[in-house]
């Protein structure tokens, strides 16, 4: 292929737009195309954006537009069933605190820096097919319109059009095994403001910390074995669903508590959480995988949207310096997936933590007391995560990316 000037970017969302930024630093001149009708304003839940996140979003411009909507976590505390801490950790040294905030602030941010830089963005597009051709690729959209460009991007998340259309048999998403609730709380809770709080339950796990309005705010994870869509959980009555959170979290400190004063009205309900099993192939031809349709990790890895924007990233370095497609998608893949195929596994056995019985959860807070005193320390669990440095003035060639890739998960010189 010849050196690329032009991409399609499917998927509207978050990574969309970091994408397409990330491909306008790098000269090349990207138009998102988002399968609904309308932008999702409002939607989603919180989420968090990690040092490492706001370092890819910075290289992009918008590390502070991104700090500005977001609460500072400077610190993570783990507590057991009956309130009692566990362990603290706080953040590394020499790296800023990571940022809580709704999805749909981050997608107002990214999406009006992509509309700032005249990038087209274009809704009610849903892809249905690619033809890849010696000169380009066309986009065929459900709404019988064509888009040509030298590459398709695919950032459509983890229900991943482009994923089929690059690898028939690519692992669809699985449930992992817990239903989320999310909740308000009208009540005073005497905590940290700059800390998140992870409490492990007798039958369950939730997370809790005190917005800047002064009301705590909590995620739950129930065990579940079935899968429930959010549809599904929704047609369930917020009534019911407090009823069996009361009995989830009964005797549990400060859970029940926490449950106990929030209202139906500020309850949000989810349904199955899931995640995405490693992807066998990331690109063909002249379509790549970006974000989650690539890698979507589970919930329980605080990373989503930090890799999702470290990839766009670092595709868009990749395809600057190389000039064949193919060599570039290649050395995109190597510098990506050791590190979001580890993050990924480590989140798993978090997962298997949050969904343990009575026993397990007393064994798990007694390793803890012990590994607080001993290995659990905060440089050693999350200094090659949170410490990870793209360097966008670091050249790229096909024939170092396996070599980039063994350098490039280090921790901050400042940790």
């Amino acid at each position: 292929m010849t050196k690329v000037t032009t991409a399609i970017v499917i998927g509207g969302g978050i990574a969309g737009p970091a994408t397409a930024l990330a491909l306008r630093k790098a000269g090349i001149e990207a138009r998102v195309y988002e399968a609904y009708a309308a932008s999702a304003d409002g939607l989603g839940g919180m989420l968090m954006v990690a040092p490492n996140g706001l370092n890819a979003l910075g290289v992009i411009g918008l590390d502070e537009a991104v700090a500005a909507v977001g609460q500072p976590i400077a610190r993570m505390v783990m507590a057991d069933s009956r309130g009692k801490q566990l362990m603290e950790l706080p953040g590394l040294p020499g790296l800023p605190p990571s940022r809580l905030m709704w999805r749909s602030d981050l997608y107002r941010v990214v999406r009006q820096a992509a509309l700032a830089q005249d990038i087209r963005l274009e809704h009610g597009k849903r892809l249905i097919a690619a033809h890849d051709q010696p000169d380009g690729i066309t986009a065929v959209f459900e709404d019988g319109t064509t888009a040509t460009a030298d590459i398709l991007i695919g950032a459509d998340g983890i229900h991943s059009t482009v994923r089929k259309l690059i690898d028939p048999g690519a692992p669809e998403p699985r449930p992992d095994g817990l239903l989320g609730v999310a909740g308000e709380s009208d009540m005073e809770l005497p905590v940290r403001s700059d800390a998140m709080y992870f409490a492990f339950g007798k039958r369950a796990f939730l997370g809790y910390w005190v917005q800047p309005n002064g009301r705590p705010a909590w995620f739950a994870n129930l065990p579940s074995q079935a899968f429930m869509s959010t549809s599904e959980a929704r047609a369930i009555s917020p009534e019911a669903w407090l009823t069996r959170l009361r009995e989830a979290y009964a005797g549990d400190v400060p859970a029940e508590e926490l449950v106990r004063n929030t209202s139906p009205e500020h309850l949000f309900v989810l349904g199955s959480t899931d995640m995405l099993p490693e992807v066998p192939m990331w690109h063909r031809g002249r379509m790549v995988l970006v974000g989650d349709s690539a890698h979507a990790p589970n919930h329980s890895s605080g990373q989503g949207v930090s890799l999702a924007v470290e990839s766009s990233v670092e595709l868009a370095r990749c395809l600057r310096d190389i000039d064949d497609a193919s060599a570039a998608f290649a050395a995109y893949e190597c510098l990506r997936r050791p590190r979001v195929t580890k993050i990924a596994a480590d989140a798993a056995r978090t997962n298997q933590r949050k969904a343990a019985g009575p026993v397990a959860s007393a064994v798990m807070s007694l390793v803890m007391r012990v590994a607080v005193k001993t290995f659990a320390k905060p440089e050693k669990m999350f200094g090659w995560v949170h410490g990870y440095r793209i360097d966008w003035n670091q050249p790229v060639t096909a024939a170092d990316g396996r070599a980039v890739a063994s350098q490039k998960t280090v921790v901050a010189a400042a940790v």
